[in-house]
C-alpha cells in the first residue's frame, strides 16, 4: 500500500466517530500505558522473590479467579447502576490494591492483595464494552472497538519494554508506576466521558417489540444472568472464548517462566513480548479492514489453529529472535480472532442487557486467567515447558474443530441467534452530556455485510 494509501485509510478508520468515544479511547491508552502487573507478575515472584513456578502460578490463579468473581458481578453492575459509575469504581480500586500489592512480602499477603487486584481490574472490562456498543452506531462499531483494541495493544508496547527494564532495577517503582497511571484513567472517565446506559423505558419497548418470551420477561429489569446462561448458543461462544484465552493467557504466564528458566532476563521478556503489541499496532486496522469482507466461520477456525501451533512452536525456541517468531504467529492469530469472535457476542447481546452478557463473556477470559497459571506451573514443574506448548496446539486444533461445530448452521448473512431487539431511535438520556443511541441490535458478524465489534481487554 502506498504512503498516499495508508493514509487514506488511516483517515476512513478514526473519522465520524462521536467525541465521547475518543474519550473512553484515551482513558483505555493511559491505563494500558501503566500495565504491569498482569505481564511481569511471574518475573517478580519467581526472579525477584525466589518462589517456584508453581507458587507464581497460584498467585496469578488467584488474581485470576478475582477476575472470575467480578466479572459477574460488574456485568450486573453495569446494567443496574451505570457504565460510568462501574467504571469509576474498578479504576480507583485498582490503582489502590495495585500500590499495596507493591508493598506486600509474606507470601499469603501477595496471594491475598492479587486476588483482590483481579477482582478490580477485570470489573471495568464489561462496563467499557457496553459502553462503546451503547455510542457507536452498529455500522461503525468494528472500527470503534478495533481503535479501542489498537489503544490496549499501543499502550502494552510501550510499557511492556519500559516496564521491562524498570524491573530490572526496581518492580516497585513498577506497581507503583500503575496504579499512578490507573488514578490518570479514573480521571479522563469521570471528567469527560458521559454515562450511556439506555433508559429502562427504552428498553424495555425493545424488548417489548421483539415480541419473544425471553424479552419479554427481560422488559423490566433488564436481562437476568439465568437468561444469559439459557442462550445456548452464545454460551457455546463463550466456551470457545474461554479455550482460545487458555492458550493466549500463556504469553503472560507461561512464557515469562519459560524465558525465565532458559537464562534470560526480565528485559529481554519485556523486548520479546512486546512484539505482540507492535505488531497488532501495525496490523489491526488494516487486517480489520481485510476480513470485514471474509467468512467468520473460516476466520474463526484459521485464528485458532494459528494460535495453538503459533504456541507449539514456541518448544523449538532457543534464543530471543526465535521466540519473538513465534509471538508473530500467534499475535496473527489474536488480531483475526478479536474482531470476529467479539462480532459474534455483540450481536447476541440485546441493548438492555449488554452488561451481563459482556460480563458472562469477560467470564470466560477471567476464568482462564485463573486456569493458564496453575496449568502452566504445574505443567513446566513437573514435566517441562515442550509439555505446555504441546498442549496450546491440541487446544488450538480442539477451539478449531469447537468453532466449526458451533457455527456450521449459522445462515451466511449472521448468526443464527434469538431475534435481535428492535431498534430504539432517536438520542439517549443519560447523566451527562446527550449521546446518540445507535441500533439496540447489535452489529452483524463480519463477513456478513454488517458490524462488529472486537476484545477486550486483553488479560487482562
Amino acid at each position: 500500500m502506498s504512503v498516499a494509501g495508508l493514509g487514506r485509510a488511516t483517515r476512513e478508520s478514526v473519522s465520524g466517530l462521536p467525541r465521547e468515544f475518543w474519550w473512553l479511547w484515551t482513558s483505555t491508552l493511559v491505563n494500558r500505558l501503566g500495565a504491569f502487573v498482569a505481564t511481569f507478575m511471574a518475573l517478580y515472584l519467581t526472579l525477584d522473590r525466589g518462589y517456584s513456578a508453581s507458587y507464581a502460578g497460584l498467585v496469578a490463579a488467584l488474581h485470576g479467579l478475582g477476575g472470575v468473581v467480578s466479572s459477574l458481578v460488574a456485568g450486573v453492575m453495569t446494567d443496574r447502576f451505570g457504565r460510568r459509575p462501574t467504571m469509576l469504581v474498578a479504576q480507583l480500586s485498582t490503582a489502590v490494591s495495585v500500590a499495596v500489592l507493591g508493598f506486600m512480602v509474606h507470601p499469603v499477603a501477595i496471594a491475598a492483595v492479587a486476588f483482590c487486584v483481579g477482582m478490580a481490574s477485570s470489573a471495568s472490562r464489561p462496563a467499557v464494552q457496553a459502553m462503546i456498543a451503547d455510542i457507536v452506531p452498529a455500522k461503525d462499531r468494528v472500527r470503534a472497538f478495533s481503535l479501542n483494541y489498537w489503544a490496549i495493544n499501543l499502550g502494552f508496547a510501550v510499557s511492556s519494554a519500559g516496564a521491562g527494564f524498570v524491573a530490572e532495577y526496581s518492580y516497585l517503582a513498577g506497581f507503583v508506576g500503575e496504579a499512578v497511571m490507573t488514578l490518570g484513567c479514573a480521571v479522563v472517565v469521570f471528567m469527560k466521558v458521559p454515562e450511556s446506559r439506555p433508559p429502562k423505558a427504552a428498553a424495555a419497548a425493545a424488548a417489548t417489540a421483539t415480541a419473544t418470551a425471553t424479552d419479554a420477561h427481560a422488559a423490566g429489569d433488564g436481562v437476568r444472568l439465568g437468561t444469559v446462561l439459557r442462550d445456548g448458543r452464545f454460551m457455546g461462544v463463550v466456551g470457545l472464548s474461554f479455550v482460545i484465552a487458555l492458550i493466549f493467557q500463556q504469553g503472560y504466564v507461561g512464557l515469562p517462566v519459560a524465558m525465565g528458566a532458559d537464562g534470560f532476563s526480565s528485559s529481554d521478556f519485556g523486548s520479546a513480548v512486546a512484539v505482540n503489541g507492535v505488531l497488532i499496532v501495525v496490523l489491526q486496522i488494516p487486517v480489520t479492514r481485510f476480513i470485514q469482507s471474509r467468512d467468520p466461520r473460516q476466520l474463526l477456525i484459521v485464528s485458532s489453529l494459528l494460535a495453538g501451533y503459533g504456541f507449539g512452536l514456541t518448544a523449538f525456541a532457543g534464543s530471543v529472535a526465535v521466540y519473538a517468531l513465534t509471538i508473530c504467529v500467534w499475535t496473527l492469530a489474536e488480531i483475526v480472532n478479536a474482531p470476529v469472535q467479539n462480532g459474534l457476542v455483540v450481536q447476541l447481546s440485546p441493548a438492555h442487557g449488554r452488561g451481563r452478557y459482556q460480563g458472562m463473556y469477560a467470564l470466560s477470559w477471567s476464568a482462564a486467567a485463573l486456569v493458564a497459571p496453575l496449568m502452566s506451573g504445574v505443567v513446566i514443574d513437573h514435566f517441562g515447558a515442550g509439555w505446555l506448548w504441546g498442549t496450546c496446539a491440541v487446544l488450538g486444533t480442539a477451539a478449531a474443530f469447537g468453532y466449526w461445530l458451533l457455527m456450521r448452521n449459522l445462515p451466511q448473512g449472521g448468526a443464527a441467534s434469538a431475534p435481535a431487539p428492535a431498534v430504539v431511535s432517536g438520542p439517549v438520556v443519560a447523566a451527562g452530556p446527550v449521546v446518540a443511541a445507535g441500533p439496540a441490535g447489535a452489529g452483524s458478524v463480519p463477513g456478513a455485510g454488517g458490524s462488529a465489534e472486537p476484545v477486550v481487554e486483553r488479560t487482562a
